[in-house]
């Protein structure tokens, strides 16, 4: 078969030249409300900056660690990483600094790019990464890195030799991963352009904004930067996307379009601080990630009754393969909607048959699933099976295809014989007057005994601004309403739950395994 080196087939080349060709007076990109870029701009930005790192010697193929905290940088780099065809391996500035050391030496990255943010740690980490031969710094000159900058200041403004396209490797994104060094996901110029076509299933405009915050590292950049590129919209990006910045930044830019995630509402929504911001700008917010659970959902379309509300499914390793409208009344809302266009979703029985009606393993297909994990192969061939990506979430379809997440396997808490999922009970907990958030999560009821499998329910509940919760009132509200194997063995009230760090200033996802930590010998 030939190989198609078309440039169209150049994930950076397709989401940025594209629109400078056919759009290039329109804003491409504001950032921090201080700079402002259009199309035709940065997309000549982008060039320098990859006739500057071809000069320094990065070549196609050229696996480069990048640590970037600032935005801006990111964006620019990896776009012109993206072109000229090296690897970028999107490291995350919140990792320590052993992490960082591990994962580079794990994906052989010979040369390394950072941002004068970060120049302290890389300091720590350098002395010990021999193989990487080649520093580069943006943000500023250090005297042992060729400084990124003044090489792009005199460089060609032309479009660089392409150096990738297709089926070449195009980065490396990280899973957050529960234990052990963070699997690198192999992602190429072909599945991130897949999965840059998620706002063709959006209602947009000429004159759609997108607003997005953290995108340094894992999945981010290519689920909400190439998105807002590829579909020719005005890309606001910032510093900080917690919730305070958002209630600024959304009337200021007339930000249309958001993707989140749900603890990103429940934390916005949970004291008063939002009630005279001026958000009648959004026009959509897509969520994805962790459950909407229905009381939220009721919260959103309250505040924000403008809006529509989507909802996707999918992982690091096939992004955006769901997806579903929300609040039309097109879907059960406790669906996560059915497969996008050129995606398939099934569900298999232990025996690997599908089934539908019935709980089992979701598999995900289509052009935006990974070519596997970096230098992983008993782990590719555990998830990837016969083209299918199969992660470990548990769920059910419908005759329709409507697909129903119901959970991690290692979530699933297992009571007076009977199996739940946690968010069956942080959905019940979140309509208890006065709860912002809740966590559920199973805790050995007999860690020393035969019975050590049976399991007791420890519930975490987050009080909304100006709420006072009874650990005890909660628990009996709940029994009430759940049945026998579904009520909490113990509540506990905490100021706040604990979730990943994605340095956007607003709470990454729940994690479970934090409660369970913080809080299991309260039960």
């Amino acid at each position: 078969m030939a190989r198609d080196n078309s440039p169209f087939s150049n994930y950076a080349y397709a989401i940025l030249t594209a629109n400078a060709l056919r759009t290039p007076d329109k804003v491409a990109l504001t950032y921090c409300g201080e700079r402002s870029f259009t199309y035709d701009q940065l997309n000549r930005k982008v060039n320098r900056v990859a006739h500057a790192l071809l000069a320094a010697g990065v070549a196609p193929g050229t696996r480069v660690a990048s640590l970037m905290n600032e935005t801006l940088h990111v964006a620019q780099v990896y776009l012109a990483q993206m072109k000229i065809g090296s690897v970028v391996a999107a490291l995350n500035p919140y990792w320590p600094a052993d992490t960082l050391r591990q994962v580079v030496e794990h994906s052989e990255c010979t040369a390394f790019v950072y941002d004068a943010t970060v120049a302290g740690l890389v300091d720590e980490i350098r002395p010990h990464l021999p193989n990487v031969k080649l520093w580069l710094r943006v943000g500023g000159a250090a005297p042992d890195a060729v400084d990124l900058d003044a090489l792009a200041e005199g460089a060609s403004e032309a479009e660089p030799p392409l150096g990738g396209h297709g089926d070449d490797l195009l980065a490396l994104f990280y899973t957050s991963g529960t234990t052990g060094l963070p699997k690198a996901v192999m992602h190429t110029h072909l599945s991130s352009l897949a999965t840059a076509q998620i706002w063709l299933d959006v209602d947009r405009d000429a004159d759609s904004v997108m607003g997005t915050g953290a995108i340094i590292w894992g999945i981010g950049f290519p689920a909400l930067v190439g998105p807002a590129f590829y579909a020719g919209m005005t890309l606001v990006l910032e510093q900080d996307w917690g919730p305070a910045n958002f209630l600024k930044v959304v009337p200021r830019e007339k930000v249309t379009h958001v993707s989140l995630i749900p603890s990103f509402f429940s934390a916005l929504l949970g004291g008063d601080d939002h009630a005279d911001a001026d958000l009648s700008s959004l026009r959509a917010i897509v969520l994805g990630g962790e459950p909407l659970l229905p009381a939220l959902r009721e919260r959103i379309m309250k505040r924000l009754p403008g809006a529509a509300i989507y909802s996707y499914y999918g992982q690091t390793e096939a992004p955006y393969t769901c997806f579903g409208r929300q609040d039309d009344g097109s879907q059960d809302i406790s669906s996560v909607g059915r497969a996008r266009m050129s995606c398939a979703v099934r569900v298999t029985d232990p025996n690997g048959e599908r089934v539908v009606g019935e709980v089992g393993e979701i598999n995900l297909t289509g052009p935006n699933v990974m070519a596997g994990y970096d230098r992983l192969p008993d782990k590719t061939a555990d998830v990837l099976r016969d083209g299918w990506y199969v992660g470990g979430d548990l769920g059910r379809m419908d005759e329709n295809g409507f697909l129903y997440v119901l959970g991690r396997r290692e979530d699933a808490i297992l009571k007076g014989g009977q199996w739940s999922q946690p968010v069956q009970i942080e959905e019940a907990a979140i309509e208890v007057e006065g709860v912002a958030e809740a966590g559920a999560v199973g805790v050995p009821a007999h860690p020393e005994g035969q019975d050590a499998v049976e399991q007791r329910i420890l519930l975490a509940v987050v009080p909304r601004s100006g709420a006072t919760l009874d650990a005890e009132a909660v628990r009996a509200a709940l029994a009430r309403g759940l049945p026998a194997h579904q009520v909490p063995d113990a509540v506990v009230v905490a100021d706040e739950l604990p979730h990943t760090q994605d340095a956007s200033g607003g709470p990454g996802k729940l994690l479970r395994r934090g409660i369970r930590d913080a809080y299991a010998d309260q039960v």
